[in-house]
């Protein structure tokens, strides 16, 4: 299958080291980038076609990404090591401070995917997979196959078929069969509920809208809403709010942080709301309950 990779990108204080080394496969490209950031370079990307991210060398701290348009800094999250990105999902990314990397990109054709994932896991099953966005840190497997797939795009020394058959185990290994397949008992998967947990860890209010959260998981908002109700018993508004709650309680027992200046932190239109909404769930004020931790 003849195939040419398309992708926007934008970016400022991103500069390559030398020129990529990049090799056409049968519905794929890949490419080897080797580059340098400084603090405050940012990079905008969008692709109509799926690709894989595997960086060569830690990234969490130095490197953070959104899907957000203008989002907030709050909203970034670290990047981590090997990243899917479904077609058509944007992404912005910022430098906190000058790093040196190196990482593989793997754009694929979407229906080349699926022809060749649809024998073993279904094409139903292959489809919900290519719609899931995936974050994690790189498994030794993943390295191993992404170095050896490298060394391929810069010497080719093998068939063709070699590389392809390294750049469809990569694919494997790195996404997301779970969510189709336990999606008959209406439940979010623990996977899925330590991605949400991840998301909201990254906010400092732990605000996450509902639709930032359908997609974190990969399901349009409805059926996330019902999976989510049957999967905690609570809404996804109901949980934030028990987290933003944990969150105040925190810094009322550790911080010096006046009961407004926590209200404000933490997202809540101003004391008298929080109040409210704190003795709803704990059953005391913030300041009865500071003062109540304070002579324990």
């Amino acid at each position: 299958m003849s195939y040419l990779h398309s992708m926007i990108c934008h970016t400022e204080g991103i500069r390559p080291l030398q020129p990529p080394t990049w090799r056409g496969l049968d519905g794929a490209v890949g490419v080897y980038w080797e580059a340098t950031g400084h603090a405050g370079a940012r990079g905008y990307y969008l692709s109509p076609d799926p690709r894989i991210v595997i960086f060569f060398n830690d990234v969490s701290e130095q490197i953070r990404l959104t899907n957000e348009e203008r989002a907030r800094a709050s909203h970034y999250r670290p990047m981590t090591r090997a990243i899917y990105v479904p077609a058509g999902t944007p992404m912005w990314t910022s430098f906190t401070a000058m790093h040196r990397f190196s990482h593989l990109d793997l754009h694929m054709h979407a229906d080349k995917l699926v022809k060749m994932l649809a024998p073993s896991v279904g094409r139903s099953a292959a489809l919900a997979a290519l719609r899931h966005p995936v974050e994690v840190e790189a498994s030794r497997s993943t390295d191993m196959l992404a170095t050896l797939l490298v060394e391929e795009l810069a010497h080719p020394a093998r068939h063709p078929v070699h590389a392809e058959h390294l750049a469809a185990s990569i694919v494997t290994g790195l996404l997301d069969f779970t969510g189709e397949q336990e999606r008959p008992c209406g439940r979010l998967t623990q996977a899925q509920m330590n991605r949400l947990t991840a998301l909201i860890a990254s906010r400092a209010d732990c605000r996450v809208s509902i639709p930032e959260m359908a997609a974190c998981v990969g399901l349009s908002e409805s059926w996330f809403a019902s999976a989510f109700k049957q999967t905690t018993g609570k809404t996804p508004l109901q949980w934030q709010m028990s987290r933003r709650l944990e969150q105040c309680r925190h810094l009322l027992k550790a911080s010096d942080l006046s009961i407004a200046q926590i209200a404000a932190q933490m997202g809540f239109s101003d004391q008298a709301h929080f109040t409210r909404s704190f003795r709803q769930v704990v059953g005391q004020t913030p300041a009865a309950w500071r003062r109540m931790f304070a002579e324990a």
